[in-house]
């Protein structure tokens, strides 16, 4: 069994972070980083199930905005290297919520320069730059609110009311050292916002090409493929019922419990497989033993 587990275990890290090698979440030793283990944002981001289900969830949201859409069409190579996109994108996430505070830094600054390089003009004529405050919170929103949705449905002891409400104002100051501005702090300031960017959305060929892209995303694994398709439904069955329709993509109440009875079968195999990933490391260096 041990042998499976690792198997599974190396195939479930190659996806994220811990492939890049550049942050040893173990050190400094004793080290919180920006949040400490007591934070929110630990328990929404430890679990990998949830955290891909979201993210998936996340990346077609931010697809639906034009000028988002735009910056990731003309500077990324997330066509030809989806992992590597996803690694990357894993790395900002996991280590500004479970690094040590210097590596923490590091990512953020380093983003931020990135941002600086990515400006120019979206096919429908306006101009647009990643840096751009309020571009910053449409992505960090599209984000955030997808994460804790997954977790709301997925996770064995999901956040009650008021923690849901401490997460938001936790990731916020992620989003502000960015450069991003007016950032929701509460799921009434969460949804307020998704509310009045609506009419700023829109579904066209490019966004439809994400969705594309992600259906055949390469896999680990033969093993994993169908854990690959299953992740990418429960991704979609998450997002919004207005979002799912603007995609084509809307799942009714039947496939949704099949999608939801599946992921609640796999996610303990994946939680009893997983246990080197940037959480877990995390707490070593703390000394802790995870949840």
């Amino acid at each position: 069994m041990e042998f499976v587990r690792r198997h599974i275990e190396a195939q479930v890290l190659s996806l994220g972070a811990i492939a890049l090698g550049q942050i040893d979440f173990t050190r400094p030793a004793g080290d919180p980083g920006l949040f400490g283990p007591q934070a929110a944002c630990w328990r929404v981001h430890g679990d990998f199930t949830c955290m891909m289900i979201g993210g998936i969830s996340a990346l077609l949201m931010q697809a639906l905005h034009p000028l988002a859409l735009a910056g990731v069409w003309d500077h990324s190579n997330f066509r030809q290297d989806l992992i590597g996109r996803l690694r990357r994108t894993g790395q900002f996430i996991s280590g500004t919520t479970f690094a040590a505070r210097q590596d923490a830094d590091w990512l953020i600054d380093k983003v931020r320069k990135v941002h600086l390089k990515v400006v120019g003009t979206a096919p429908d004529g306006r101009p647009y730059a990643a840096s751009d405050p309020a571009l910053l919170t449409w992505v960090h929103v599209a984000e955030v609110s997808s994460f804790l949705a997954a977790h709301l449905r997925y996770a064995r002891d999901p956040l009650k009311g008021v923690d849901q409400d401490r997460y938001y104002a936790e990731v916020a100051l992620i989003a502000e050292r960015l450069g991003a501005e007016q950032v929701p702090r509460s799921r009434e300031e969460i949804a307020a916002y998704l509310e009045e960017i609506r009419p700023q959305l829109l579904c066209d060929q490019r966004s439809l090409e994400i969705l594309q892209i992600l259906r055949h995303a390469p896999a680990p694994s033969a093993m994993a493929v169908p854990v690959g398709r299953l992740l990418l439904n429960a991704g979609i069955d998450l997002l919004p019922d207005w979002a799912q329709h603007m995609f084509g993509q809307r799942i009714g109440p039947l496939r949704g419990t099949l999608i939801h009875a599946a992921v609640h079968s796999l996610a303990p195999t994946l939680r009893w497989a997983v246990r080197g990933g940037a959480y877990h490391l995390a707490h070593r260096r703390l000394g802790l033993t995870p949840r």
